[in-house]
């Protein structure tokens, strides 16, 4: 019972996370980036499924990411290139962090 209900917690947050998941142009998030406050997530990775687990603070999880390079802060060249490339980004807010993820074609 205690199980089922967790899940059914764990899919609530899920959905409210892929609901405020947008693109957005990295201008807009400048701000964020100037306080230290943006992550960068790989493309091979789901942002939804990193942010929850940032949420649930999925300590090994986001370990094994950032060890593997997946996931890291955004660095100054990444930020000076996104603002000359006009970039769009997906992003979700889960506090205090702005994850991005560069865009595909497809997405």
């Amino acid at each position: 019972m205690i199980e089922k209900l967790l899940q059914q917690e764990r899919e609530l947050e899920r959905a409210k996370i892929v609901g405020e998941t947008a693109k957005i142009p990295w201008l807009e998030l400048q701000r964020f980036f100037a306080s230290g406050k943006v992550i960068w997530v790989a493309g091979a990775l789901d942002l939804v499924e990193v942010a929850c687990a940032l949420q649930q603070d999925d300590v090994q999880r986001v370990s094994e990411w950032t060890e593997s390079l997946q996931l890291a802060a955004v660095s100054d060249d990444q930020a000076r290139q996104w603002v000359a490339d006009d970039s769009l980004l997906w992003a979700v807010a889960i506090k205090p962090w702005v994850l991005v993820q560069e865009t595909t074609d497809a997405a």
